[in-house]
């Protein structure tokens, strides 16, 4: 294929987004460094996204946030809004359909476009690239930078590695300029590598992205088994493609109305859970939550997954465990039955700070085995009627007396999306 019918494929990625969306609304903060973070007090005082002027000073994402005052102790903290969050990546979402139907949302503030169709319109790449940071800034307050190639893997690479380090916050990638720009890059600029598997290379003798690049792939299979084990042949091949900026994949619209694969729910405790009743309360919690995700989307589960983790967080303790049901089921006190036959069985004990609950290999839930034992008509009619209440007045509307008590946790999930406050 000639060079003028490649594809042209934007990674267009909001900058420090959640900062952003907060300092385009409060503009008495435009020249303070500002931060977004959790609740030191629920463990979750984590940095979530910090402005470059906050960045200037070694704020990161992912500091505590007592870390981050220390290095900024004029940081301006505001607390997360994701339902806000959402509503603008949605609005962003918009202004990218005017110039272009492909898009593809890879998170809440990275999209995948294809705009081979629209150059004939907007004009070429980057004044298409320009128009658009120009029109999200002007309605959302927000900055965008762009990456610009003819594949998404080299879109997302070009995004990361330039567009994001330069002022115009635009870079174009072309499968010409991988070996001269892209294989002198150290191995941990690679998209997918972090710092483990930057050790890994580097044990390997792979300090480079081109090192992998210019490994023949049996030769990079070889040296995966050797290291991971005999399951890591998809794992090396991954990484020899991105290296080479190989990636046959279409953007592709509505990526996320495909089946799930399962349907979960995690939390992190507002303190450590050492009494059984207390564990009880959040899993039967956890156990609804999934149970009511099913049902909204039509499934029922046949394999059930508890995973837990307790401190002291120096040196945690934990497990992830799974089994079969004996038949599919979404109705919250069947699978809790099993949740909790799970937990007790790996339970050491100590104190619990994290805990989730999973249903996965899910079937349409139209098609359901009858029992003696349970009126699964009469249990499926109330599992609707709870529903439809939480549906209408939220999700606290009707709760269980445990969620009542000290260790309930209900209440307050009701109020976040993705564990921050909406």
């Amino acid at each position: 294929m000639s060079e003028s019918r490649e594809k042209v494929i934007f990674l267009v990625d909001c900058q420090s987004f959640y900062a952003s969306v907060e300092k385009a609304e409060h503009p008495g903060y435009k020249n303070k460094p500002v931060a977004v973070a959790g609740s030191v007090l629920k463990r979750s005082g984590i940095i979530l996204a910090a402005c470059p002027i906050a960045k200037s000073f070694g704020v990161t994402t992912a500091d505590r946030l007592g870390e981050a005052l220390n290095k900024c102790p004029d940081l301006v903290v505001m607390r997360p809004r994701m339902q806000h969050y959402i509503d603008v990546s949605l609005m962003i979402t918009k202004i990218y359909e005017e110039f272009t139907d492909l898009i593809e949302v890879f998170s809440i503030d990275e999209q995948f476009l294809d705009v081979s169709a629209s150059l004939h319109i907007f004009g070429g790449p980057v004044t298409i690239a320009k128009a658009i940071q120009q029109k999200v800034l002007s309605q959302t307050g927000v900055w965008v930078r762009v990456g610009i190639s003819s594949n998404k893997i080299l879109a997302k690479i070009a995004t990361d590695i330039w567009a994001k380090k330069n002022e115009e916050g635009i870079f174009t990638l072309s499968k010409a300029e991988i070996e001269t720009l892209l294989w002198p890059q150290p191995v941990n600029k690679m998209f997918g590598v972090g710092s483990r598997m930057t050790s890994h290379f580097a044990r390997l003798g792979m300090n480079t992205i081109g090192d992998i690049a210019r490994t023949p792939l049996p030769r990079l299979k070889e040296k995966f088994r050797a290291r991971f084990g005999k399951q890591s042949d998809i794992h090396a091949e991954v990484m020899w493609r991105t290296a080479n900026g190989l990636d046959d994949s279409p953007v592709t619209p509505r990526t996320f109305d495909t089946p799930p694969k399962s349907v979960s729910h995690m939390m992190t405790l507002p303190r450590d859970y050492i009494e059984p009743w207390e564990v009880d309360t959040i899993l039967l919690e956890l156990t609804e939550e999934v149970c009511r995700d099913c049902r909204r989307k039509g499934y029922m589960g046949s394999v059930v997954t508890v995973s837990c983790m307790c401190s002291p967080y120096e040196a945690p303790t934990g497990f992830s465990r799974q089994m079969k049901l004996q038949d599919p089921a979404n109705h919250t006190n069947t699978v809790f039955e099993a949740v909790k036959v799970l937990f007790y069985k790996f339970w050491d004990r100590m104190p619990v700070r994290r805990i989730g609950v999973t249903l996965s290999q899910l079937k349409d839930d139209q098609d359901y085995q009858l029992t003696l034992f349970e009126d699964q008509v009469k249990a499926r009619a109330l599992d609707k009627t709870t529903d439809y209440i939480k549906d209408r007045y939220g999700s606290a509307a009707i709760v269980r007396a445990s969620s009542l008590t000290t260790a309930g946790q209900s209440a307050d999930r009701s109020l976040k999306i993705g564990g921050h406050y909406k």
